[in-house]
């Protein structure tokens, strides 16, 4: 007994000798913070506040989080506030998006769309399916023809990590959407579902360049020889970063990324801000018609639209030579940023947004005679039905996003793209944090969140008296004016007759 009592005596004389020890080492760092603090003289919140100054960039670190879930109402948050990233979540789950009281969505502010109700409104059984539209018809040897107007964004493997490629592309599969691979390259993640691919060609090449960084052909034609890579689109520019080129930190560079990019392994992956080989339109039809011709299918290019003349001059060129040159399709993104990392000066004043830049692109190739050549693929913050509604009523055809598959995938709007240290798996290759994201659970989610958006815009659709989305026009959506009446798009854009 005595000896027992010895032994605990000891062990708790050891325990209180090391807390003391803990104690003396904690404080005789905080004096050493306390005497860098107020030494040195580049941050005045430091100097003046010695040791407690450093709260002041732990509470702006999570202050992104704290009025996200606690401070923000549902429409107040940007990029997306919590209603548009709510939808999306539920959607993903295929849970119920429906709602009580009342709209919480201010529809007085200029820009607000409205749908136009008829008073018979299509009922189910007159309604019917979206049916296929060919891309490259009479101009690739390998058309493809899509099935889905509701698609999966240029996302880079590099960007986003391994299993949220694999999630996207078994969602995709189950839903017959297409998935793009981003300007990273084609990765063995996005074959490995089995959807329709489209491969970006970026403005460095990644994935199709020789050693010297120049299109190469042979790679081109190993690209197209994976039957389910269907398209390819030239990446002029993007809404994140237009004017710039992609922004790959070292960090995320490992040997897997470089292999595929055909880049150095832990060195930042920056792009030239255009492709060195595209100089002018009649270079860009050139490029446009020569991988079309390597690979014998469709081939488009995606850009931010910033001056209103430049599509009209590309367009003229193409008409020159005659429209068997022009674009299978052409990719508007919208200039209000995206998903990569990119400098805010970009995200925030340079280009057009979508709402202006579609309507004019739409109209340009109507214009140019050329509408029934060219397909357009609407890109820019479109998550939701509404969103997703309006572009087919402005006239695009198809609508591609990437951040509302990223909320699909459990996104929580963090803000860590592009520092590997995304909490959800989705942006990291930190293999701790990637856990969380389990490929073949969020496949599910992904192919949800596309049967809903589809389920949702059919019900604004039928509504508005058509019996399918593909139905809706300009005359089917009004817009909200700065005096605070709205007007019908087919009177806001008079001149042109988008869909018969």
């Amino acid at each position: 007994m005595v000896l027992g009592e010895s032994f605990g005596l000891e062990v708790l004389s050891w325990m209180a000798t090391l807390f003391i020890f803990a104690v003396g080492l904690f404080l005789l760092f905080l004096i050493g913070v306390y005497i860098s603090d107020v030494t040195q003289t580049k941050q005045a919140i430091r100097r003046n506040y010695p040791v407690i100054g450093h709260l002041r960039y732990y509470f702006e670190h999570v202050g992104t989080f704290f009025r996200q879930y606690f401070f923000t109402m549902d429409r107040e948050e940007m990029p997306f506030n919590r209603a548009q990233r709510s939808w999306v979540y539920r959607a993903a789950k295929d849970i119920d998006n429906l709602v009580a009281f009342g709209s919480t969505h201010d529809l007085k502010p200029s820009g607000t769309v409205l749908f136009v109700n008829t008073a018979f409104p299509t009922l189910g059984k007159d309604a019917v399916e979206c049916g296929p539209v060919i891309i490259g018809e009479g101009s690739a040897e390998k058309p493809f023809t899509a099935h889905s107007f509701f698609n999966i964004s240029g996302m880079s493997y590099g960007a986003i990590s391994k299993p949220a490629v694999q999630a996207l592309s078994y969602g995709a599969k189950k839903t017959r959407a297409w998935m793009n691979t981003g300007e990273g390259g084609l990765s063995p993640f996005h074959l490995e579902g089995g959807a329709d691919i489209v491969f970006q060609i970026g403005t460095a090449k990644y994935g199709v360049r020789d050693r010297n960084g120049n299109l190469s052909d042979e790679k081109l034609r190993e690209i197209a020889a994976h039957e389910t890579v269907r398209m390819f689109e030239i990446k002029m520019s993007q809404g994140a970063k237009p004017g710039k080129g992609g922004i790959l930190p070292a960090i995320k560079v490992g040997e897997e990324i470089a292999k595929i990019r055909g880049i150095p392994v832990g060195v930042d992956s920056i792009s030239p801000n255009r492709h060195l080989d595209i100089e002018n339109n009649d270079d860009l039809i050139d490029m446009i018609n020569h991988v079309r011709k390597i690979t014998g299918k469709p081939v488009g290019f995606k850009a931010v639209m910033g001056d209103k003349t430049w599509l009209g001059e590309f367009l003229d060129a193409v008409n020159k030579r005659g429209k068997e040159y022009a674009p299978d399709f052409i990719t508007i993104d919208s200039a209000d940023g995206g998903t990569g990392a990119a400098p805010m000066s970009l995200i925030d004043n340079v280009g057009m947004p979508i709402n202006e830049s579609l309507p004019l692109a739409i109209d340009t190739i109507i214009s140019a005679g050329l509408r029934d050549r060219i397909k357009v693929i609407a890109s820019g913050k479109l998550i939701n039905p509404a969103e997703v509604a309006w572009a087919l009523c402005v006239g695009a055809d198809f609508i591609a996003s990437a951040r509302g598959f990223m909320f699909s995938l459990g996104c929580i709007q963090a803000l860590q793209c592009h520092k590997n240290t995304c909490p959800t798996g989705i942006t990291t290759h930190n293999k701790k944090l990637q856990r969380g994201l389990v490929a073949e659970q969020k496949s599910i989610r992904v192919a949800n969140y596309i049967k809903n958006i589809c389920y949702e815009v059919g019900v604004l659709a039928h509504s508005c008296g058509v019996r399918n989305p593909r139905e809706l026009s300009r005359r089917h959506a009004r817009i909200v004016q700065s005096n605070g009446t709205s007007i019908m798009l087919a009177d806001l854009y008079p001149d042109v007759s988008v869909k018969d």
